[in-house]
């Protein structure tokens, strides 16, 4: 694929690096000389310092035969007028913008859900956007799926499944503490299935020679209602969350306490919310925030105080409160003050933090569950850049392993062929299959067979992803 990245800031130096790896055609184009002076000498792709908003300039580049453009500068007002003016001229290049005014994000979603009907693809996407990306709605919706899965770790789900790949750490003494993971089946009669293991700061596909140690965090592919069996065997377990502290009242917090507060009252996380006992408490320092969250969530306890006081959280109780969010904008706050709040008797706690590398951090300070932010925009990008048959794809810890979801094509190369039959040299697992005819996952196995129209989830290494999307999905 040939792609043009507007914007050499993190997010797209992180795109680039991500794109080259699978040999496309990349472009990355700012505006700041020095910024560009530096990414020239870390990426191995064309890198100008140019307006990505002139049109004549992306011409000049090839914007005619891209196949993408996304724009990531740090105006809001460029990523959408660049994509506008791209999209009048040349409507099959596939646009992504990322914005970070609610505002915008919120009226073009509103839009586009009133209009469906009307657009039913007879018009231009609004803005010539095909993809908006916010990041505080990235970071919001990833912090409620751990809420809803507990806050066990970082939870995957999967559409019309019962079916989940949570991170869960294996704990000293427990059952799974030694063991090879060949000699799991004689510990155990739960159907489930070891998709990677962390361990010394990286992530690799398991064998069952692999040894589990305490310490070591695997990604596990089961049941919800198996869950709390698989983590007595890791030496943990998984408590009802009757009292939730929340952390900011910005935006990220106001959409975690939208989606939080309201299905609590309906049992939509009856799972893990006593809808009798449930309290809910938010913090935030900003007087102006404070009082628009109390207007806007009458249920909760709404304080403005400081959450690192802890005479004020003592007296408050919210040192026995079984889970804290951490989600302001101060990131490296947010990392310290959930590993802080652990210390005086919270239960369990989720940060949000800048990026995959702050949430390594994190974890070692004792966070339950870190949220990188910027790892949370990137992957949502991602999905969109690797083709109609991709439906998703998750970045595992620091990048080494990636999971995605994809169609199996006419095209493909695996069409009716067992899965142990696919050429692997351990550079990826398939994790489950859902049949067309079917439409419910179930867990796959060296027997199963796919076929056109078929769903697929695998984990691969990030190195060897376009590699082997090209076996299951074929030319997109």
């Amino acid at each position: 694929m040939k792609i043009v990245i507007v914007g050499a800031g993190f997010t797209g130096v992180q795109l680039a690096k991500l794109l080259i790896n699978e040999k496309n055609q990349v472009t990355l184009i700012d505006n700041n000389s020095e910024t560009i002076r530096h990414v020239s000498n870390l990426l191995d792709c064309t890198t100008l310092c140019v307006d990505g908003n002139n049109l004549e300039t992306l011409e000049e580049l090839g914007i005619a035969k891209a196949d993408a453009l996304v724009c990531v500068t740090e105006s809001d007002e460029v990523n959408m007028i660049t994509c506008s003016l791209v999209d009048a001229v040349y409507p099959d290049v596939l646009k992504i913008a990322r914005v970070r005014n609610y505002a915008y994000y919120l009226n073009t979603a509103k839009a586009e859900k009133k209009h469906a009907n009307d657009f039913n693809g007879k018009h231009r996407p609004l803005y010539g956007i095909n993809y908006m990306i916010h990041p505080d709605v990235e970071a919001a919706e990833a912090i409620v799926k751990a809420v809803e899965n507990g806050a066990i770790g970082n939870v995957i789900t999967f559409d019309n499944s019962d079916l989940e790949l949570a991170r869960i750490m294996v704990f000293e003494n427990s059952t799974l503490d030694g063991i090879s993971l060949k000699e799991i089946r004689t510990k155990t009669d739960l159907n489930f299935l070891v998709a990677y293991v962390e361990k010394d700061g990286g992530a690799s596909l398991p064998s069952g020679d692999t040894i589990i140690k305490s310490g070591t965090t695997l990604g596990v592919l089961i049941s919800k209602k198996d869950i709390q069996s698989m983590l007595a065997l890791c030496g943990s377990v998984q408590k009802e969350l009757k009292k939730i502290a929340l952390v900011g009242a910005g935006k990220i917090g106001t959409i975690v306490a939208e989606n939080l507060i309201q299905p609590a009252k309906t049992g939509g996380l009856a799972r893990f919310f006593s809808k009798r006992s449930q309290e809910f408490v938010i913090i935030d320092t900003d007087d102006v925030l404070t009082q628009a969250a109390a207007e806007r969530f009458p249920d909760a306890r709404v304080m403005c105080a400081d959450a690192s006081d802890e005479s004020f959280l003592r007296e408050e109780g919210i040192t026995s409160f079984d889970l804290a969010i951490c989600a302001t904008h101060n990131h490296e706050l947010n990392m310290v003050l959930a590993a802080y709040l652990e210390s005086l008797g919270v239960g369990q706690s989720i940060s949000l933090v800048a990026s995959s590398e702050f949430a390594a951090i994190a974890e070692k300070l004792g966070v339950d569950v870190a949220i990188p932010l910027r790892d949370c925009v990137v992957d949502s990008i991602m999905s969109h850049l690797r083709g109609k048959a991709v439906k998703e794809i998750h970045t595992v810890t620091t990048g080494d392993l990636e999971i995605v979801e994809c169609e199996i094509t006419a095209g493909s190369k695996v069409l009716g062929m067992p899965l142990k039959d696919i050429p692997n040299t351990g550079s990826f697992l398939v994790l489950l299959d859902k049949r067309i005819d079917t439409d419910t996952y179930s867990i796959a196995n060296g027997n199963t067979q796919v076929y056109a129209g078929d769903h697929v989830v695998l984990i691969t290494r990030a190195d060897d992803s376009k590699k082997v999307l090209s076996y299951f999905a074929g030319k997109d």
